[in-house]
């Protein structure tokens, strides 16, 4: 059976209000101005956060120019693309906090950080994934995607709960949909595990001019990242997850189903699956039963 992600809330929003982009390299810096593509001038109001600066290596595959060389690379982005879409962006320069309140650029005097949606394009850095799981709230709704890649491959996680027993009753078998699913850290723990390098570490542009790193996997995890937002904002997202390697052009999807999720975590699929309501039927009406 398929599912979908039901993404709303007790007011029934579908679109989210509120998104928080945490790193604004190679993938985050294409995300960020998808986002405002796919949403238009009246979107989500958007958050970018990045302590690094713009520096010349970056050019080559980064969403920068000449003039950005020496700008917070939070701040570029959010006052060009303030500029270039007529509307207000958030933007910090200071290290992702789950409790951060500090003044923004780019037509936004503050920002909490509260949101309907994270997504972190954060590399190798655990701390930050750790912040970003922390987050989550298991009982209102908000969600987080977590993009990383190496050489040529990559992946995109979703999901909302840090507490694996919260997530009983998630799939609603009748509607077709669930609204509990394990935060990227759940399906893949070794995302928190550090990345031990005998070389010199360098960041990603850097990675691409001593050819450690391919020079298109970025624009390709940020258009997989958009996709995953797009469908989940119509209602249409049917996978939990999605793996892409691009010296063999596949892409593996990971479906959203209580059987993945059991696998996965060692539960029982029953338990994931919401309970039915027993119906009692009186002549052409039928409601459920009444419990003492």
């Amino acid at each position: 059976m398929t599912y979908t992600i039901r993404w709303e809330d007790n007011s029934s929003r579908i679109l989210p209000t509120k998104i928080i982009v945490v790193g604004c390299g190679g993938t985050g810096g294409f995300v960020a101005e998808g986002l405002l593509r796919l949403f238009g001038s009246n979107g989500p109001d958007i958050l970018l956060i990045d302590m690094d600066r713009v520096e010349e290596h970056n050019l080559k595959r980064q969403n920068f120019y000449k003039p950005d060389i020496g700008k917070f690379k939070a701040q570029a982005l959010a006052e060009r693309f303030a500029l270039q879409y007529g509307r207000r962006i958030g933007y910090s320069i200071l290290p992702f906090d789950p409790e951060m309140k500090t003044p923004m650029g780019a037509g936004m005097s503050s920002y909490t950080i509260q949101h309907d949606l994270i997504i972190g394009c954060v590399d190798d850095s655990t701390d930050a994934r750790r912040l970003m799981g922390y987050c989550l709230d298991d009982y209102k709704g908000n969600w987080l995607i977590d993009a990383g890649n190496g050489h040529h491959s990559g992946q995109v996680l979703i999901g909302n709960v840090k507490d694996i027993k919260n997530l009983q009753s998630g799939f609603d078998k009748g509607a077709g949909t669930v609204d509990k699913l394990p935060m990227p850290t759940l399906q893949a723990p070794s995302l928190l595990m550090p990345v031990v390098k005998e070389a010199p570490q360098v960041d990603c542009a850097e990675a691409v001019e001593t050819e450690d790193q391919s020079p298109v996997i970025n624009q390709a995890m940020a258009t997989l990242v958009l996709q995953f937002v797009y469908l989940l904002s119509k209602q249409r997202l049917p996978w939990m997850g999605a793996y892409i390697d691009l010296d063999t052009l596949q892409t593996t999807p990971v479906p959203a189903e209580p059987e993945t999720i059991a696998r996965m975590l060692a539960l029982k699929v029953d338990t994931l699956i919401r309970p039915e309501e027993p119906m009692c039927h009186i002549g052409k009406m039928s409601r459920p039963l009444e419990r003492r």
